[in-house]
């Protein structure tokens, strides 16, 4: 079974004041949470057009509205396993 899950991105302007990149040249969405981009998942939807209806509702409000087409909905298999192979943490260097 898949659902659509529905995600804005909120990119972080960068300090040194140079345009913030919302979309690659392929006009894919682009983000680097490293940077300070903050990825928020709106919900999990049974079909897209429920998610795209999410998604309009969702571009008139506070914060989202500022950010109009930095939504991303993506189709999501249920019951699929992901992060198979574990993970590490890399301790910053202070």
């Amino acid at each position: 079974m898949d659902v659509y899950l529905l995600w804005h991105i909120r990119h972080a302007p960068f300090i040194d004041g140079r345009p913030t990149e919302h979309r690659g040249e392929d006009g894919e969405l682009i983000w680097d949470e490293e940077d300070g981009d903050d990825l928020k998942i709106l919900g999990a939807y049974s079909s897209e057009q429920k998610a795209q209806q999410r998604l309009v509702r969702a571009r008139e409000l506070p914060g989202f509205r500022d950010e109009p087409d930095c939504f991303l909905v993506e189709q999501y298999t249920l019951d699929e396993d992901r992060w198979t192979e574990g993970f590490i943490t890399v301790p910053l260097n202070e």
